[in-house]
């Protein structure tokens, strides 16, 4: 059924993310207190209006090439077609590149505009529909999900008639559990730290992955002070750190001081999950020094959301 079109704007926020959470390898995320904001209006005119502040702002294509736009499109052809044209407003804060889920927040901000943009649009595209066309645009959902759902998620994929399905549920966080991003300057894709990752690795390692995922899954909701033990890797942040030296100098040095720390998703943003005040922070924030931001987050309860 071909879609009616609101004409009044609207406008979504979606959350930071941070995929793996050490062992969690494409399937854990985790949302957080940190919002990109989009605003779109369907036109009448064949046209693409498009402007975008902050982040990428002078890097990011203003065409049909835009990741919102493209997913908004997407979203769109879902619901029943395309309108004339739209205009989008971007106010952009999640670093590039950085591993904070920067391509997931345009991907679920697109396909949330376009949901809202269209009458019934919530009767007519689930968030599990939702997830499935982020998780198509983005190969894997453990950031989508948690940019859609919200808070801890656990995701993955599996065969269901012949399709491949994208399933992902929500993880209640324990509310002392907050975040603090201790970000450089420097970048690293995605698609090149994957490259870095082996095909293959010891039963050892892998036994002492998949007991520690199950224990993070614990940790997060209920028992913090596991959080060091649980959040230990043996499955791919290693294999990544000649991409990322001093992240990962950061990362060896913390943990050894009981710090429970991780590369966030590829990236090389080392995030600390931890329950203390002001003075942990700033004791966190000056042992990375100079060549790394820090930035204190909350854990974002919802997902992306009608604004």
């Amino acid at each position: 059924m071909k879609p009616t079109f609101k004409a009044q704007p609207m406008q979504v926020q979606v959350p930071a993310t941070s995929a793996n959470l050490g062992p969690g390898f494409d399937s854990l995320g985790l949302a957080l207190g940190m919002h990109d904001r989009y605003i779109a209006q369907v036109l009448d005119e064949q046209v693409i209006d498009i402007d975008i502040t902050g982040e990428g702002a002078d890097n990011l294509p203003r065409n049909e090439k835009n990741l919102v736009i493209k997913s908004m499109y997407k979203g769109f052809e879902f619901l029943g077609g395309k309108p004339r044209g739209v205009a989008l407003r971007a106010l952009n804060v999640i670093p590039h590149s950085r591993g904070l889920g920067s391509s997931a927040s345009a991907i679920v901000g697109g396909l949330s505009l376009a949901r809202a943009l269209v009458l019934g649009g919530n009767e007519r595209m689930s968030n599990d529909d939702m997830l499935n066309l982020a998780n198509e645009m983005e190969g894997h959902p453990d950031n989508v999900a948690a940019a859609i759902y919200g808070g801890a998620t656990i995701a993955w994929q599996e065969m269901q008639h012949g399709h491949n399905v994208a399933l992902s549920v929500q993880l209640e966080v324990d509310p002392r559990i907050s975040a603090l991003a201790l970000i450089p300057s420097t970048a690293v894709s995605t698609s090149k730290a994957r490259k870095m990752l082996p095909e293959l690795i010891t039963h050892a390692d892998a036994v002492k992955n998949s007991a520690n995922t199950a224990l993070l899954v614990h940790a997060l909701q209920h028992r913090p002070d596991l959080l060091h033990t649980a959040t230990q890797d043996f499955l791919h942040q290693s294999y990544r750190a000649d991409a990322m030296p001093a992240s990962f100098a950061l990362l060896t040095k913390l943990r050894k001081a009981g710090v429970a720390a991780f590369i966030s998703g590829a990236g090389p943003t080392v995030l600390v999950l931890h329950t203390g005040g002001s003075p942990e922070v700033e004791e966190l924030t000056r042992a990375a020094g100079d060549k790394f931001t820090a930035m204190s987050l909350g854990i974002s309860r919802g997902g992306a959301s009608i604004l």
